[in-house]
């Protein structure tokens, strides 16, 4: 089912950079310049997630917030709050309000779609979809989850929920060693090792054995992090195989 997102802002530029972010996901952004013409929106449309500025002329996000609240057939619409303060008490302020989450201004695509992710399971595009590679294998009783050569930034939230998803199947089928191809990975930044450093997590949350499977330049980068010290990143598949 299409995720149908209300962007409230009096900013062109906010409004563009929200839309722009969803546009690889099967949702429908719909736009409002100020809080009054966003609760008419809210109200006709019932909007399954609302981002929602709190500094704007006519009626403020705020004032927009309360009305929200007021009404039963809007109330319990989750709203993520745009703020250009980011001090400790308007934080406070802003989640005492009954928002889901807030983001502070300027602000990147991609994090927004990591707080919405948090929310709602985001469903690529269909010829997006057909694109995505296959990264789950299986060789005996491991599983192998396999990092593409290249990733879009949009693409980390749905690379995470699949390894979630791919655990998930895992503890189900009482199945406890994975391995993390990242032989394909060249290019090594920030993006990717937070990516690697979530995956790893979510692995010691469940419990599974993990190797990994890379180059020297990524093993000699992961050693740098705290999380990922002691993820064993051998040099072919079958030395991470079986090293179990």
């Amino acid at each position: 089912m299409t995720l149908k997102v209300l962007a409230v802002d009096d900013s062109k530029t906010i409004r563009k950079i929200v839309a722009k972010a969803f546009a690889p996901y099967d949702c429908q952004v719909i736009e409002a310049e100020n809080g009054v013409e966003g609760l008419a929106i809210a109200g006709k449309e019932k909007p399954d997630l609302i981002i929602l500025d709190i500094t704007m002329p006519v009626m403020t996000g705020i004032e927009m917030l309360a009305k929200l609240k007021a009404q039963p057939n809007l109330k319990d619409i989750p709203v993520i709050m745009l703020t250009a303060e980011s001090g400790k008490e308007n934080v406070i302020n802003i989640l005492k309000m009954g928002v889901k989450d807030y983001i502070v201004k300027p602000f990147k695509g991609e994090q927004l779609i990591d707080r919405v992710s948090r929310l709602f399971t985001l469903k690529p595009l269909q010829s997006q979809e057909s694109e995505k590679p296959k990264c789950v294998s299986q060789q005996g009783d491991i599983i192998i989850f396999t990092l593409p050569e290249r990733m879009e930034r949009h693409q980390g939230p749905e690379f995470d929920t699949m390894f979630q998803q791919t655990l998930k199947g895992m503890v189900d089928a009482g199945q406890n060693k994975i391995v993390l191809d990242l032989h394909k990975v060249k290019e090594v930044n920030m993006f990717i090792v937070r990516l690697i450093i979530g995956i790893v997590q979510h692995g010691q949350k469940a419990r599974i054995k993990m190797q990994a499977v890379g180059t020297g330049a990524l093993a000699s980068e992961l050693k740098g992090f705290q999380e990922t010290s002691e993820l064993v990143v051998h040099e072919t598949l079958d030395a991470a195989l079986a090293a179990f």
